[in-house]
């Protein structure tokens, strides 16, 4: 009876260790998951501002040569 006890027990104590390890693969692979949606997120906005600041250089750099071209034929 002890060593069925003593048996009961030891199987008892590995499911609970099996279920830690899963609990702690899941844990990681959802922290893994938001770290990728965070650095994708980031990459889409930082492009998005250089577009923008692209966009805004290439409009200053028109007007500029547009007052020079008018200056010139003035």
């Amino acid at each position: 009876m002890i060593i069925t006890n003593v048996i009961i027990i030891k199987i008892e104590e590995e499911k609970e260790e099996e279920e830690e390890e899963e609990v702690v693969v899941v844990v990681v692979v959802v922290v893994v998951v938001v770290v990728v949606v965070v650095v994708v997120v980031v990459v889409i906005v930082v492009v998005l501002v250089a577009v923008v600041v692209v966009e805004v250089v290439v409009v200053l750099v028109l007007i500029l040569v547009e007052l020079i071209v008018v200056s010139v034929l003035l």
